[in-house]
């Protein structure tokens, strides 16, 4: 007996790939369908499912912020070096190579800095299966990759999405070391300082009324989160850095969502370096001098 095409033994048809980006709406003009589903961005079938279109959001509206940066360097130099650090699986890194570095075709450079061996050899292998050759990936925390020799002296372009804790701070270190230009940084995670005000809680609560910020624990938390970013905006101005905060995305996508972007513009340094030592001394976190107070910051603020 001849079998009906419409009975449930008949091989469903396959899904129609999209083989342009007008097919999917959510996706850039000149971005790679190909890429986004190795990523695992876009489904076998080209779609998006929720976790992903979020995803997505994120990275090209840090594009947004990143691509005039880029430019800048581009005008000034022709070419532009770029570090991801925490790099994780390296959307931002990708997305970033196909919509921008690709088309310079020169000695551009993106470096993906991450700790974990397996997303390290991933990154590698895509690179390679879409002939991006000005992408490297190294096996290495921020800290390490701060004196390795497999990185260049100088970095344009700085990036840290999401380093937790203090890898932001040995971000901004890189950073300042390898004397870059921009700076981006969404930081996460800033427990260190919380942790501190809560040591010195004790003998802070009678010196001030302001101590009240931080009195309680969900306070501690929260405020040691805020002023572990402010102390870095501070630390980036008294290094010469003109330094702008603003969200990433919407708080419905991401709690961990302020975006700071900073660019060397050789700005005064000692305003910024008093108000440093000013923070430091009045919320009771003398001993994280060190941390943010550098020697250079020592002579501006003299």
């Amino acid at each position: 007996m001849k079998r009906n095409k419409a009975d449930k033994g008949a091989p469903a048809p396959l899904a129609k790939l999209p083989t342009t980006v007008t097919d999917i709406p959510e996706v850039r003009p000149g971005q790679s369908v190909a890429l986004l589903q190795e990523l695992h961005i876009l489904t076998r079938d080209g779609k998006l499912n929720q976790d992903s279109r979020r995803k997505l959001k994120q990275v090209y509206h840090l594009y947004q912020f990143i691509e005039p940066l880029l430019n800048d360097v581009v005008k000034e130099k022709g070419t532009v070096s770029l570090v991801d650090h925490g790099a994780g699986k390296s959307y931002l890194g990708f997305i970033l190579y196909d919509l921008f570095f690709k088309a310079l075709q020169n000695d551009s450079h993106i470096y993906g800095i991450e700790t974990r061996d397996e997303l390290v050899q991933r990154s590698r292998e895509l690179a390679a299966k879409f002939a991006f050759p000005g992408m490297s990936f190294l096996p290495l925390s921020v800290a390490e990759s701060t004196t390795s020799t497999e990185l260049p002296p100088t970095i344009d372009v700085v990036t840290a999405l999401h380093a937790c804790n203090t890898a932001t701070d040995d971000a901004i270190d890189f950073a300042l070391k390898k004397h870059a230009k921009h700076i981006v940084l969404v930081p996460c995670c800033q427990a260190e300082v919380a942790s501190v005000l809560k040591k010195n809680k004790g003998q802070s609560l009678g010196r001030s009324a302001l101590t009240e910020i931080w009195r309680h624990p969900i306070h501690t938390r929260e405020f040691g989160s805020q002023v572990t970013n402010v102390l870095r905006c501070l630390q980036l101005e008294a290094h010469g850095y003109q330094v702008n905060v603003t969200e990433l995305v919407g708080w419905e996508h991401s709690m961990k969502n302020e975006l700071i972007i900073a660019t060397y513009k050789n700005l005064p340094r000692r305003r910024p370096a008093e108000r440093l030592q000013e923070v430091l001394e009045t919320v009771g976190l003398q001993e994280m001098r060190e941390r943010f107070y550098t020697a250079e910051i020592e002579q501006a603020g003299a």
